[in-house]
């Protein structure tokens, strides 16, 4: 029998196996299993399994899942690119400064650039509209500095 680090590791998997039993005091699994050996066994090279019975393998496993798969898909609303549902944002100056409400007069426009961020920034859009997103971020923090900077010039009048 093995004794420390590899025992060790095995005794923590036998615990964890266990454990994952959620009953407290359990004995230990029946079947004595030296995980490590496995591992060993498997890296050595004297194990071969060909690529064709995995690949077999694992077209059986997934062969009655299709119509499950088509069916979550059928039921999700997926929102990419192909989908004309969803218009894509306007990376048009003039609309993103109306989104942003840079015509009102006293307009926070510290304020204004969080909520357009939190509303469109790239990290919170879904990633077919990413790009977008960093385009309209852009033009948006350009406009916002434009209109900090005429605020700033005509206070100093």
């Amino acid at each position: 029998m093995a004794t420390g680090p590899k025992q060790d590791f095995a005794s923590l998997l036998d615990d964890l196996f266990v454990a994952s039993k959620g009953e407290e005091g359990a004995a230990k699994p029946s079947i004595p299993f030296d995980y490590l050996a496995v591992v060993d066994e498997l890296h050595s090279g004297r194990i071969k399994v060909s690529g064709e019975v995995l690949a077999e393998h694992y077209r059986e496993s997934g062969a009655g899942l299709a119509t499950d798969f088509a069916a979550i898909l059928a039921d999700a609303d997926l929102s990419g690119p192909g989908n004309d549902h969803e218009a894509l944002p306007s990376v048009d100056p003039h609309t993103i400064a109306a989104e942003l409400g840079l015509d009102r007069p006293n307009a926070d426009l510290k304020r204004l650039r969080r909520d357009f961020a939190f509303a469109n920034h790239p990290d919170r859009v879904s990633p077919h509209l990413r790009q977008r997103a960093a385009v309209r971020m852009q033009i948006a923090n350009m406009l916002i500095d434009e209109a900090r900077r005429k605020a700033l010039s005509a206070a100093r009048r």
